[in-house]
């Protein structure tokens, strides 16, 4: 709100500008930047072909002496999960001993996989914004969606907006399918478009006002002003091209809408089922970047082998038998995993590989499910036009920054920054 009661604007008086004021005009109100810090984020568009990300989170992680292989460098012996994953390994790399500096919490910390924010009682009571949203926001308007977010149960998500709200995700493939190919109704197409325009004309309504504060500023907030100006008619131009996807017709493809899977315990093919909608976004180019998270499904996945519940087997206590049932459902989630892969690597894209311009993210917030502990986080990463082929191994006791990674992946989608949460850089090794 307005700290004054008059009625008057701020700048009909001598205090200094208030950090909480508003531009007025016509009935509408919008807040101010801090003046004296605003500097707007700049995002280069990729050249080429469009650069996408997809992050393939976890809820329950991976029995890490199953996915860490023992040798690092390049000529490391592929671990139990990584055994059928070899036609892969030059598009992929490993990276073990890294976590989120700050992150505990154990479950809790799901929240923080891709933002990488402290939660909870010994961190910020609000999230941050995460890794992919941060993509969507700069360079999302290309697509008609500017991100998907997707889970294989519930509308959970590690998924988190600027205001550290979590973005509820989808988890129907069939209506994924149907949202991203099959054409609205005239009348829903309409409705949407009318909402649309109703948010497009702010600048226009506040003008006078925003005139009448220039001119009580100095130079630098001058410059501040307008680039904050020039960032919300960014944002209205792209309402603009949102509305005119409505008026676009869907791409048309050569495949039926898939068929949800009725057992919520088997997550093996709902991830399959997933990844086949997810590789079809990506084809169509309906979206760059894409989130789908597997959670921690209680129930006994089907699996032959396979006795107890998924979350059960992930607290195993080091019990054997436990762990062998374990290893059988983590191995078939990779395995998928690589399948995804592979459906990348035989696409086509306009300069290649489909991979080579996809990077694609495996992870989990927890590093031992069984004890809660969030360090080593399990690190998979594929495509996208990095150097891979190698196992990047770090300090198991004194992790490496994860954030270092996500820099990594921002410079690689066209996002010109050298920092995210508590990066220190980028990430050592990976070219």
């Amino acid at each position: 709100m307005n700290p004054l009661n008059n009625g008057r604007s701020f700048w009909a008086t001598q205090r200094p500008l208030s950090r909480r004021s508003l531009l007025r005009g016509a009935g509408v109100a919008m807040t101010l930047p801090w003046l004296s810090a605003m500097e707007r984020a700049f995002a280069s568009g990729p050249s080429g072909s469009p650069k996408r990300f997809v992050a393939i989170t976890l809820g329950l992680g991976l029995h890490q002496s199953n996915w860490k292989p023992e040798q690092s460098g390049f000529d490391y012996e592929p671990s139990l999960y990584l055994k059928n994953l070899q036609d892969l390994r030059r598009d992929m790399t490993i990276i073990s001993g890294s976590s989120h500096p700050g992150v505990g919490g154990g479950h809790r910390a799901e929240a923080s996989i891709l933002t990488a924010s402290p939660q909870g009682s010994s961190g910020r009571s609000r999230n941050t914004i995460s890794l992919d949203q941060l993509m969507a926001k700069h360079l999302g308007d290309s697509t008609r969606f500017a991100s998907l977010v997707l889970s294989a149960n519930g509308s959970d998500s590690p998924c988190y907006t600027e205001n550290g709200a979590m973005i509820p995700a989808m988890n129907s493939p069939r209506a994924v399918f149907e949202r991203l190919f099959i054409d609205d109704t005239p009348a829903a197409r309409a409705l949407q478009s009318k909402r649309l325009q109703q948010g497009v004309s702010i600048m226009d309504l506040v003008g006078e006002d925003a005139k009448d504060l220039k001119r009580k500023l100095g130079a630098g907030d001058q410059d501040r002003l307008d680039a904050f100006f020039t960032s919300v008619r960014d944002l209205e131009k792209r309402m603009q091209e949102s509305e005119q996807w409505t008026k676009r017709p869907k791409p048309k493809v050569d495949a039926k809408p898939p068929v949800d899977v009725g057992s919520p315990n088997d997550v093996i093919a709902k991830q399959r089922t997933m990844c086949d909608v997810i590789k079809l976004a990506l084809e169509t180019d309906s979206s760059r970047f894409i989130t789908f998270h597997l959670g921690g499904a209680g129930g006994v996945v089907p699996i032959p082998g396979v006795e107890e519940g998924y979350h059960n087997l992930s607290h195993h206590g080091m019990d054997e038998t436990k762990i062998a049932q374990l290893a059988l459902v983590e191995q078939a989630i990779v395995e998928e995993w690589g399948q995804f892969l592979r459906s990348l690597r035989d696409t086509k894209d306009q300069s290649g590989r489909l991979l080579d311009n996809t990077s694609v993210l495996l992870t989990s917030n927890l590093g031992n499910a069984s004890n809660h502990d969030n360090r080593n986080m399990p690190v998979l990463l594929a495509g996208g036009g990095f150097r891979h082929g190698q196992h990047l191994a770090f300090d198991q006791k004194k992790n490496y920054p994860l954030p270092n990674l996500f820099v990594s992946l921002l410079q690689k989608v066209g996002i010109e920054t050298d920092q995210f949460a508590t990066s220190t850089g980028t990430l050592t090794g990976l070219s």
